[in-house]
């Protein structure tokens, strides 16, 4: 059986939190983002429109953002976020990589998307599912605009099966860290889905759960091509 989920701030909008989050190493763990991403992309054949803008849910402190326009610079992002502190530090990463023409921040709640049905031809998000606390509803928005066609990507982290594996995972990845950036890997651990109850909520929202797989000791991802 494993642990209870047991909820963070849906918001981590403290500047502690914000920079503490940005200078935590996760250069591994973004570039194996996109990494995967891209080659969902391709096996769906998806082509970005010259006018095309993709979007990122929960975007932070926008480094996916520009760990995806090192690879692909064509490319427009639209990331959102809810944290405004997260979101200074994020205008603030983009214009020293040089990539403000090609990426917008919005202050944006991903449970109540301004945007239009259908208005996006790839939706993608690392790590914010675990913050809500009805993530069904941000699925949902997720899928909504999403145009006929599109890419779907979605990463999160896995909730451990017991303390034990909390601690493992946090002795090996965050090994470096300060003890708040410890705590706030921990915390998040805590607060992810299974892989059964993320699979759950994706059927629930008639899509195919099988869809939802785990991909490292720690994550889990939903890949979907709109149809």
């Amino acid at each position: 059986m494993s642990l209870a989920r047991v909820l963070e701030p849906e918001v981590m909008d403290s500047a502690d939190d914000a920079r503490d989050y940005d200078r935590m190493d996760h250069t591994a763990v973004n570039r194996q983002f996109v990494d995967d991403l891209l080659a969902e992309a391709a096996a769906a054949g998806f082509v970005m429109g010259e006018s095309d803008e993709l979007l990122d849910l929960g975007t932070g402190t926008a480094q996916i953002p520009i760990e995806l326009l090192r690879q692909r610079p064509l490319w427009r992002v639209l990331g959102v976020d809810l944290a405004a502190s997260m979101l200074e530090l994020g205008r603030q990463n983009i214009a020293a990589a040089g990539l403000a023409p090609r990426v917008r921040l919005e202050q944006v709640d991903a449970k109540r998307l301004p945007y239009a049905d259908g208005g996006f031809p790839m939706v993608i998000s690392n790590s914010i599912v675990h913050h809500i606390a009805e993530p069904r509803v941000v699925l949902a928005e997720a899928c909504r605009v999403l145009r006929p066609g599109g890419v779907l990507f979605i990463r999160d982290l896995l909730r451990p099966s017991d303390d034990a594996e909390v601690h493992r995972l946090v002795e090996i990845y965050a090994a470096g860290a300060n003890d708040h950036q410890r705590q706030l890997f921990d915390d998040s651990l805590r607060a992810a889905l299974t892989l059964a109850e993320i699979r759950q909520l994706v059927a629930e929202l008639g899509h195919d759960c099988q869809r939802v797989t785990a991909t490292s000791d720690r994550h889990w991802t939903w890949r979907m091509a709109k149809g």
